[in-house]
């Protein structure tokens, strides 16, 4: 019931981290949960670099927090990702997916539902909030002690093929591990996505950890000791909400929803 119960309490960690180093000993058992994962034939496609040199950190932060500014000033993050937001309790409760953005600094607060929108952008680059979110974006990055980029093996990860469902597969059950193991360490993890969004700051962060040709950067994540108390960053949300079986279970074929 232990396990059952951290699994039901993951959470992913928007704030910042204690600066306190990752133990050795915990980064290892991170490895060790990641490695028990379950891959096709036995193959254990991943790779991992943990990067613990604040240099190195610090270049990945200035680099996502680039490309932050860039996806919100040019409404790119927008677009994409629209279809997720939730703007309060009700509509949050109804579709039961999505993000609830129930946290925004004072002079946007009265334009919530529009604040998405091409006048709520236009008042957000007025406002300076690009910058301002890329800047705090940097600042989660660059503070924390611990960052883990995630690789696939190329003669398994061939896209197109099974093996690519195959190795993806693999690869999402050995993250799930570590998801699930830092909440009993006293630790939090973040996606650093924002940086996937743009393909030369990408490509930046493959060079920085200087990626051989036989391997495929998939994603880097931030992680660290979680402090007592936490602020909330400027923009923010909750995401708590879970779909109803009966939204997402079927019962011998698609056409009968599982009952709760």
């Amino acid at each position: 019931m232990d396990l059952i119960d951290g699994m039901l309490a993951r959470r992913t960690t928007n704030g910042p981290f204690r600066l306190d180093p990752v133990s050795r000993e915990h980064q290892h058992l991170l490895m060790r949960v990641a490695q028990a994962a379950p891959s096709h034939f036995n193959s254990q496609p991943w790779r991992f670099v943990l990067i613990e040199n604040p240099d190195t950190i610090a270049q990945v932060a200035a680099i996502a927090g680039q490309s932050m500014t860039e996806l919100i000033e040019g409404g790119v993050f927008f677009e994409r990702y629209r279809r997720y937001f939730r703007f309060t309790e009700k509509e949050m409760e109804e579709r039961r997916d999505g993000i609830h953005i129930d946290h925004l600094p004072g002079p946007l607060k009265p334009f919530t539902r529009q604040v998405f929108s091409d006048a709520g952008l236009k008042l957000m680059r007025q406002l300076g909030v690009p910058k301002k979110l890329g800047e705090d974006n940097r600042k989660l990055v660059a503070g924390s002690p611990l960052l883990l980029a995630v690789l696939l093996d190329k003669g398994e990860y061939r896209p197109g093929e099974l093996s690519g469902f195959y190795s993806v597969f693999g690869m999402g059950a050995a993250m799930e591990n570590i998801w699930n193991a830092v909440g009993a360490l006293g630790m939090g993890i973040q996606f650093v996505s924002t940086p996937m969004e743009i393909p030369r700051h990408w490509q930046a962060i493959q060079d920085l950890l200087r990626v051989p040709g036989d391997l495929e950067l998939m994603a880097v994540y931030r992680l660290g000791y979680l402090p007592h108390d936490q602020a909330r960053p400027s923009i923010d949300w909750s995401s708590r909400h879970r779909k109803r079986l009966d939204q997402f279970v079927y019962r011998d074929t698609c056409e009968q929803p599982e009952r709760e």
